[in-house]
């Protein structure tokens, strides 16, 4: 008998979890996993939040979904809410179902309000795996030919002179850049670069993007890793920790850039269920102060970490942190997921380890982790120099 094969998205870890609490995860023989990855960033209030399991059998009693052909209150609120939190009230939102989604409408709409066509986008960048998000990712080895196209222009973060000389030649739509580099290694452009960014696109009749996908929704200990910068994008867009692992993205425009109606488009874009978890996500945030946390947290790790065996570099802010070593990071990993029970992420950067927890993180979990990567650090040392 033939049965149908899943397609290979990811070299997976064979370990399936199958359920999960707060920052751990349970195998399927019951074995505890500290989760620091979050999914890619995803997990933003803990895993299986009680208020989220609440809030969403409560609407799937109600109505779970209809198309964006009919009125929505639950759309209103949610943005009403994001507007608050987020600094954006005066922005409108443009909701679908994933970051790159969010990207592909971004690049769209830019381009409908001036009427260029080349966006500049930079080394390192992953802005997802839809056709023109896809041309934007500076990786050739899943970009198709059909992907490709000569309105990418790809440059590198911090060069000013790059960057000013394709202004010179080009008619440039938009500029999109990750707040900061997620799938990199956790890389992000310096404050004169973010200023220099804000005065050329303004000068050019350019759209500035922030992909705020990974970094955002409090990951950092703002709610978007910009805000550390005097810098206000013309086009914001989101996804991942929006709804704690239901699928969301969006996008959010500035008052300047006037859409039209039916300009983008979403059939599953803000259904209810996806805008119930949107506020309850948002309602946690706010209420257990869980950017405050992920600011301290982050703070804590790279405090305690910095002078650990092995480890040549701390970068990110919060809770999006990468721990750069001397050499490839998969003995490490290894050792942590095995030994120590501990999910991590890992980067196209080899020797980065990507740490992403969900945001309300405890102190006594930041301290097993610290004291794993101790002991597994420790001991890959030890096994060199034998």
């Amino acid at each position: 008998m033939i049965e149908m094969k899943l397609f290979e998205v990811y070299n997976q870890i064979k370990t399936e979890p199958v359920r999960a609490k707060g920052v751990y995860l349970y195998d399927t023989k019951g074995r505890k996993y500290l989760d620091f990855f979050g999914g890619h960033a995803v997990i933003s209030i803990g895993h299986s939040h009680p208020l989220l399991r609440k809030n969403l059998t409560k609407q799937l009693s109600k109505i779970a979904f209809y198309s964006n052909a009919v009125f929505n209150s639950l759309q209103v609120k949610f943005a009403n809410k994001l507007g608050k939190l987020s600094g954006y009230d005066d922005y409108s939102l443009f909701l679908c179902n994933s970051g790159a989604e969010a990207n592909e409408n971004a690049m769209k709409l830019a381009s409908f309000h001036n009427g260029k066509k080349k966006i500049i986008v930079f080394s390192g960048s992953f802005h997802g795996r839809t056709s023109l998000a896809l041309a934007a990712t500076d990786n050739p080895i899943i970009r198709s030919e059909i992907n490709k196209t000569e309105n990418i222009i790809f440059t590198e973060l911090n060069d000013k002179e790059k960057l000013n000389s394709i202004f010179a030649k080009e008619e440039i739509s938009a500029v999109m850049i990750e707040g900061i580099q997620g799938v990199a290694g956790i890389k992000s452009a310096d404050e004169d670069f973010w200023n220099f960014l804000k005065k050329i696109t303004k000068e050019n009749n350019s759209i500035l993007i922030v992909d705020e996908i990974q970094s955002g929704y409090g990951r950092t200990g703002k709610f978007f890793s910009h805000s550390y910068f005097d810098v206000r994008p013309d086009i914001i867009t989101i996804a991942k920790g929006m709804g704690n692992g239901f699928p969301m993205g969006a996008v959010l425009i500035s008052p300047d850039i006037n859409p039209k109606i039916e300009m983008l488009g979403s059939t599953f874009g803000g259904g209810h269920l996806a805008c119930v978890s949107g506020i309850t996500v948002l309602d946690v945030i706010k209420k257990e102060k869980l950017m405050k946390n992920a600011y301290e947290a982050g703070n804590y790790i790279s405090k305690k970490i910095k002078d650990f065996e092995l480890i040549k570099e701390i970068r990110g802010k919060g809770l999006m942190i990468g721990i750069e070593f001397h050499s490839d990071t998969q003995n490490i990993r290894n050792i942590l997921l095995n030994k120590y029970k501990i999910f991590t992420g890992i980067s196209w950067d080899k020797k980065t380890l990507r740490i992403l927890p969900p945001l309300n993180v405890k102190k006594s979990d930041l301290k097993l982790f610290i004291n794993s990567l101790d002991k597994t650090l420790k001991s890959c040392t030890h096994s060199d120099s034998r």
